[in-house]
C-alpha cells in the first residue's frame, strides 16, 4: 500500500478520534466539577482501570495485533465464505472465553478490588464502594471486546472513522452520568459506573450495522479448534506482554498508588488525561494504519514497501510526539489550571497533577514510537521478540517505583513522618506519584530502545534518504514553539487563581500561537506535505 492511502487513513482515524478526545476531555472536566479529588473517584478510578486495562491488554493490545494480520491473510489469500466463518469462529471463541472471565470478575470483585487497591485494606467504606463500582464496570470488558473484534475488521477493509468514533458513545455516557444521574443516586459516583456498562453495550451495537455492510455479521460460533483461531490464540500469549506494557505498567502503578496519600488515584488518572490527546489521535491511529498495511506488504514479500511504509510511520510519529512532548512540559500547570481547577478540583490538586504531566510527558515520543515500531513486528507475526523488551521494561518500571518514592519520601517528608512506619508515612505525604510517573517514563524509553535493536538485527527495515533533513527541520520547529510558550508563561504567569475565563483565552492564544509557530517554523526550513506522501 502506498503512502498517500495511509496518510488519508491516518486523518480519517484521527479526525474521528479527535472527536472523542474532545469529548474525553469535557468528560474528565465534568468528573473533576462534581467529585473533585477524594476517596469516592479514587474508587472509580480503580474499578474503570481493571477492566479498561484488561479491555486493553486483550482486546485491543495482544487481540487485535494478533487478530488484523492473520485477517489480513485469510482476507488477501482466501474466499469471502473462509473469510465470514473466521469472523464467526472468532466472535464465538472470544465472546465465551470473556462470559467466563466476566463471570469470574463479578464472583471475585471483592478479592479483585483488595488485590489492585491493597490500601483500601484500613478504608472499609472505600473498599466497598471500589467493589460496588467494579461490579457494574466489569462487564464492559466483555462488550468492549467484542467492539474491538468489529473495529478490526473494519480497519482491514481501510474503514477507520467508525471505529474510531465509538468512544465518543463512552464519554457521553459519562457525561450524562456526572452532571445528569449522579444527582439523583444515595451514592453519586455510581452514576459513573453505571455509564460505563451502558456505553459498552451501545459501543457494540454501534458497529454491528456496519458488519453487516461487509457481510461479515454472522452468528457466533465455538471456533476453539479452527486452524485460524488457535494461530490467533498462539499469536496472542506473547504479546500480552509485548503490545500493553504501558497498560500493565498503569495497572501495577494502580496497586502502588493506592498505598500513596488520598486523591493520588485521581491526580495520576488526570495527568494521563493528557497525553491521551496526541497518543490517541496520532499515536493509536499510526499504529492501527500502518498494522494492515505492514501485513499486506509482509504477505506479497515486498521488503521494499514495508521499509517505505514503517519509515513513514516513523518521521510520521515524529512530527507529532515531539512538538507534545515539549507543549505539555511547558504547559502542564496552565492546562490543568485552565480545565480542571473549578468546583471541587482545588489549586493544590492542579499542582499535584502537573507535576505528574510533566514527569509522564518526557515519555510521549518513547510510547508512540513504541506504538510505531511494534507493528513491524506483529505484521509479521512475531510476537516473542518484543515480549523480551516488555518483560524488561516492566521490570525497570517496578523497581524505579519504589526507589524513586523512597527518594521522594525523605527528600520531602516532614521529621514527624520519618518517625512514622514507612508505609503510615508515605500514606501521609502528597506528591510521591511523582516517582511512578518519573518510572513509567523511563520504562517507555527502555522498551523502544530495546525494541529499536531488535528492529535493526532483524534487517526488515532500511532508513529512507532525508532524515538528516527531518530532524534539522522538527529541532528548529519545536525550539521556536517553546520560545512562543515560555515567552506567554512570563507574560501570564498566574494561572490558580485568576478566572477561569481570563484562563481559557489564555490558553487558547497560547496554544494557538505556539501551533502556528511551530509549522510556521516547519514550512519556512522547507518542510512540505508531499514530504509525508512517499512515492
Amino acid at each position: 500500500m502506498k503512502a498517500p492511502s495511509l496518510l488519508r487513513g491516518v486523518f480519517s482515524f484521527s479526525a474521528m478520534t479527535m472527536i472523542s478526545r474532545v469529548l474525553g476531555l469535557a468528560r474528565d472536566i465534568a468528573i473533576s466539577h462534581v467529585f473533585g479529588a477524594n476517596a469516592a473517584t479514587d474508587a472509580f478510578v480503580i474499578a474503570f482501570r481493571i477492566p479498561n486495562f484488561m479491555r486493553r491488554l486483550f482486546a485491543e493490545g495482544s487481540f487485535s495485533t494478533a487478530f488484523v494480520p492473520v485477517f489480513t491473510q485469510v482476507k488477501e489469500t482466501r474466499s469471502p465464505a473462509e473469510l465470514r466463518e473466521l469472523t464467526a469462529r472468532v466472535a464465538g471463541t472470544l465472546g465465551g472465553v470473556l462470559l467466563v472471565i466476566t463471570a469470574a470478575g463479578l464472583i471475585f470483585a471483592p478479592q479483585l478490588a483488595l488485590t489492585f487497591a491493597p490500601g483500601a485494606l484500613e478504608e472499609p467504606d472505600k473498599l466497598g464502594l471500589t467493589t460496588a463500582l467494579l461490579r457494574l464496570t466489569f462487564p464492559y470488558l466483555l462488550f468492549v471486546s467484542l467492539t474491538a473484534l468489529a473495529g478490526g475488521v473494519l480497519n482491514s477493509f481501510h474503514r477507520f472513522a467508525l471505529p474510531a468514533l465509538a468512544p465518543v458513545i463512552l464519554n457521553i455516557c459519562m457525561i450524562a452520568g456526572a452532571l445528569w444521574l449522579a444527582p439523583r443516586l444515595h451514592v453519586p459516583i455510581l452514576a459513573l459506573g453505571w455509564a460505563v456498562l451502558i456505553a459498552g453495550i451501545l459501543q457494540l451495537l454501534f458497529l454491528l450495522p456496519a458488519l453487516r455492510g461487509l457481510n461479515l455479521l454472522t452468528l457466533p460460533r465455538w471456533g476453539w479448534r479452527h486452524p485460524q483461531v488457535r494461530r490467533i490464540m498462539q499469536l496472542m500469549v506473547p504479546t500480552l506482554f509485548g503490545s500493553s506494557i504501558a497498560q500493565l505498567n498503569l495497572l501495577l502503578d494502580t496497586i502502588v498508588i493506592s498505598l500513596l496519600a488520598t486523591g493520588s488515584q485521581t491526580w495520576m488518572y488526570q495527568a494521563t488525561r493528557f497525553l491521551e490527546l496526541p497518543l490517541g489521535v496520532f499515536g493509536v491511529a499510526l499504529g492501527t494504519v500502518i498494522l494492515p498495511a505492514l501485513s499486506r506488504h509482509h504477505v506479497a514479500e515486498d521488503g521494499a514497501g514495508f521499509s517505505r511504509a514503517l519509515d513513514w510511520g516513523l518521521r510520521t510519529t515524529l512530527l507529532i510526539a515531539v512538538p507534545a512532548m515539549c507543549g505539555l512540559l511547558v504547559l502542564a500547570l496552565p492546562l490543568v489550571a485552565t480545565f480542571f481547577q473549578n468546583g471541587q478540583y482545588t489549586a493544590f490538586d492542579t499542582h499535584m497533577t502537573a507535576i505528574a504531566i510533566v514527569a509522564l510527558g518526557a515519555g510521549v515520543p518513547a510510547i508512540a514510537l513504541t506504538r510505531t515500531v511494534l507493528p513491524a513486528f506483529y505484521s509479521r507475526q512475531d510476537t516473542k521478540t518484543p515480549v523480551r523488551a516488555g518483560v524488561a521494561a516492566l521490570v525497570v518500571n517496578m523497581v524505579f517505583n519504589f526507589v524513586l518514592i523512597a527518594l521522594l519520601f525523605e527528600a520531602w517528608a516532614t521529621p514527624d513522618l520519618k518517625i512514622l512506619p514507612w508505609l503510615d508515612g508515605i500514606a501521609k505525604q502528597p506528591g510521591l506519584h511523582l516517582g511512578l510517573a518519573i518510572a513509567s517514563s523511563l520504562s517507555n524509553w527502555l522498551q523502544f530502545a530495546l525494541l529499536w535493536r531488535y528492529l535493526k538485527r532483524a534487517g526488515v527495515y532500511t532508513r529512507q534518504p532525508g532524515w538528516g533533513r527531518h530532524w534539522l527541520r522538527l529541532g528548529v520547529a519545536s525550539v521556536v514553539m517553546v520560545a512562543v510558550l515560555l515567552a506567554g508563561i512570563w507574560l501570564w504567569p498566574d494561572w490558580t487563581t485568576v478566572r477561569i475565563a481570563t484562563r481559557v483565552w489564555h490558553i487558547a492564544i497560547l496554544v494557538v500561537a505556539a501551533g502556528a509557530a511551530y509549522v510556521a517554523a516547519m514550512v519556512a526550513s522547507g518542510f512540505r506535505m508531499r514530504d509525508l506522501k512517499g512515492d
